[in-house]
């Protein structure tokens, strides 16, 4: 294959980082902006996140094994197919503004991105030459924050109106009036999923045309072991207690990093009374702040003990959090974007503890770590329950559990010496 084609390959591989990661990152507007135009309580516009992660956690096995029998591309083509047909459900979902179709909607939207994600992180690594295969996938992951602090910002410019009723206003409207409100603020995701849906299709085309180099990943002591049943290597990787507790502490930081991101324009309008669009915009510098916090940590870990980082982030974050619950004014925003810039390394660093030394199970103990992301789709309800039952504010009690969660599992780890830190969320 010549150098220009595999190039090419790269670039389409590349692509997909920034696409799952603009999408992922938009929940955070789709939840206040359904809430409002649909009328939903904080649990139940936390749903948007709980059908985003189910797919993410039902969907990586039965990819990965679709991807065995019809190669990487095919599962690419059918991710990208998946996303483009979901995001294209969000015009009609709008049109009746039923919010059990927009669910179902993001499912299938989430399918795709499971189907993308579970072929591009390993892909991107394997195309090319092997000696620069970190230097690939730390470029692709680079894209992927950049997708994830641009989301916030265009949806709240294209999708968010700017105008919030109180419960008090909306019941002095007349009906067919708030109707027509509730109608216009649906309506507006329509043009925005139609583009992404039809930029999806596009990018799914270029793949199709694009040839890709055969991929041979596999050592034959590897494929010896992965011949096995798979039942049979799940229990034995369960019995692993140190795997488990990684499973566990990825569980909790991927719930607790949805529950900061998606509730912060929720928060923002209620310890400073910002709007829409203000909040929008500091969630957008929040993520850049936890992009930067990502290079700047991978930088730290070649001075400091990664382990060691990842307790002392753990316990700002816990007091970050802390003070986020119980002080009042308006610069508990900027300590809630404090918290994203040192969630930053967590997800890599708890996955890569997690999967020390597994050997040849190293791979299916890898999908155990991440099927922990459903986390994702409980902690959000959670901390939208408390919230209805008080206020946004103290339901950050939650993502603070969670930093909890992750300082036991690092001080669990604590006396490791030397880790390589691989992998991204």
């Amino acid at each position: 294959m010549s150098k220009d084609k595999s190039l090419a390959a790269v670039a389409l591989i590349t692509s997909l980082f920034f696409i799952w990661g603009f999408a992922l990152n938009l929940n955070p507007i789709l939840i206040p902006h359904l809430k409002k135009a649909c009328q939903l309580t904080d649990f139940q516009s936390s749903l948007i996140d709980s059908a985003s992660y189910v797919a993410y956690f039902l969907l990586p096995i039965p990819a990965a094994q679709f991807m065995k029998k019809y190669s990487y591309k095919g599962g690419i083509i059918l991710g990208l197919l998946l996303f483009s047909f979901g995001a294209a459900l969000f015009y009609p979902a709008a049109a009746v503004r039923n919010y059990g179709f927009f669910l179902g909607a993001l499912f299938v939207v989430f399918s795709g991105m499971a189907f993308l994600e579970t072929a591009a992180n390993p892909l991107i690594t394997l195309i090319g030459d092997p000696a620069s295969a970190t230097q690939r996938i730390n470029f692709a992951q680079s894209f992927n924050g950049m997708a994830a602090a641009l989301a916030p910002f265009i949806g709240g410019t294209y999708i968010l109106s700017g105008k919030v009723l109180t419960d008090a206003q909306e019941k002095a409207m007349p009906p067919a009036q708030l109707e027509a409100y509730l109608n216009h603020e649906a309506s507006s995701v329509q043009i925005p999923f139609i583009v992404i849906s039809i930029a999806v299709f596009v990018v799914a085309a270029f793949v199709w045309r694009t040839k890709f180099p055969a991929i041979k990943e596999e050592s034959p002591e590897t494929k010896a072991i992965e011949d096995k049943p798979l039942m049979g290597r799940i229990s034995a990787l369960l019995g692993n207690k140190h795997l488990m507790r990684g499973v566990v502490a990825e569980f909790f930081y991927v719930g607790g990093q949805a529950c900061v991101t998606s509730f912060f324009i929720r928060y923002s309008e209620h310890v400073a009374g910002f709007g829409e669009h203000k909040a929008a915009s500091l969630l957008s510098i929040g993520l850049l702040l936890f992009m930067f916090g990502r290079l700047s940590g991978t930088a730290l870990m070649s001075f400091f003990n990664p382990v060691k980082l990842l307790v002392t982030y753990a316990i700002i974050n816990i007091g970050l959090i802390a003070a986020a619950v119980t002080l009042q004014g308006p610069g508990l925003v900027y300590v809630l974007m404090a918290v994203l810039f040192f969630m930053s390394i967590m997800f890599p660093t708890i996955f890569s503890l997690s999967i020390r030394g597994l050997g040849p199970q190293t791979k299916l103990g890898s999908s155990l770590v991440i099927m922990g992301i459903v986390g994702g789709a409980i902690l959000p309800p959670v901390m939208g329950q408390l919230s209805d039952m008080f206020n946004i504010q103290i339901a950050y009690i939650v993502p603070g559990v969670s930093f909890a969660v992750i300082l036991w599992f690092a001080l669990q780890n604590v006396k490791v010496k030397k880790l390589d830190v691989v992998g991204g969320h």
